[in-house]
């Protein structure tokens, strides 16, 4: 990437270009990860459910709070687009924009997955990552991101004129519609933006665009999650396969993925406790 700068840049522009950047968020005075708690919650799971996703689909499926949910490869390298809901309210739901803000553009074990506005709270904790190894790659590519929106029929409508209607936010749709009995229109509007669970993601150095590549997701691979509440899920198997080629098409190979709810042994979670949504008043200033 060129560092030159334009004939009208000012005098001090290098100067200012060099300014020390200041993390948005300082996190040190969040609740820190209690590994050893989720650790010896996990120990002894029982399997309670499976629910396998089809590809270029997705369904729902409900995680009780204090419970762990696992996605896993299931026959072949597949990407998922996650949605989660508080199980007896959907205006609660992921927050990805906030949960970037606080952890990362990508998200591993120890990561919380926040909630929306005004609650703004943990729906969930990451407990495990079996692809924590991959770290960052020369392309400043990583693992399970939260910068992604999902793709659609919308964005696919607009570059191709086409339309697919087995995209991931369509696929999510169908789901929430078919679990709660609303019309698609009604639906529709709680669909929201995802953690790509397995993609591999990033920015280009040269132009900053958002790119993907073939997944590293194999065989045994899976992430893990802890219910803070009681939830309801929703996972689309991408019709990009492994993003390493397309998406949003019948192009790419695809796989189904594999949820399993699992849940820890009797008097596992005796200290824990369901955490409150915000405690902020609200007023907004109009006290």
């Amino acid at each position: 990437m060129s560092t030159s700068l334009p004939p009208h840049a000012p005098k001090d522009a290098q100067a200012r270009r060099e300014v020390e950047p200041v993390v948005c968020y300082p996190v040190q005075t969040l609740p820190p990860y209690n590994k050893d708690f989720y650790e010896t919650a996990r120990q002894d799971l029982s399997l309670l459910e499976t629910v396998i996703i089809p590809p270029r689909d997705a369904l729902t499926f409900a995680v009780p709070k204090g419970h762990f949910c696992r996605i896993r490869f299931e026959e072949g390298p597949q990407v998922g687009d996650l949605n989660l809901w508080n199980a007896h309210d959907l205006n609660e739901r992921f927050f990805s924009g906030k949960t970037r803000a606080l952890h990362a553009t990508h998200v591993s074990t120890g990561d919380r997955l926040w909630s929306n506005l005004p609650h703004l709270r943990p729906l969930a904790t990451i407990t495990h990552d079996t692809l924590d190894w991959y770290g960052w790659d020369e392309f400043g590519g990583g693992v399970h991101d939260v910068i992604g929106t999902r793709c659609d029929p919308y964005t696919n409508h607009l570059l191709s004129g086409n339309d697919y209607h087995y995209c991931c936010h369509s696929n999510l749709t169908r789901a929430l519609a078919a679990h709660t009995g609303m019309s698609l229109d009604e639906a529709e509007p709680y669909v929201h933006d995802v953690l790509n669970v397995f993609m591999c993601t990033g920015f280009t150095k040269d132009t900053h665009q958002y790119f993907m590549k073939a997944s590293p997701v194999r065989e045994g691979d899976y992430l893990e999650f802890f219910a803070e509440i009681d939830l309801l899920g929703g996972l689309s198997a991408c019709p990009g396969g492994d993003c390493g080629s397309s998406h949003s098409s019948e192009e790419a190979a695809c796989y189904p993925l594999r949820v399993e709810i699992l849940k820890p042994a009797e008097g596992a979670l005796a200290n824990w406790t369901s955490p409150a949504l915000s405690g902020y008043s609200r007023s907004h200033g109009l006290d």
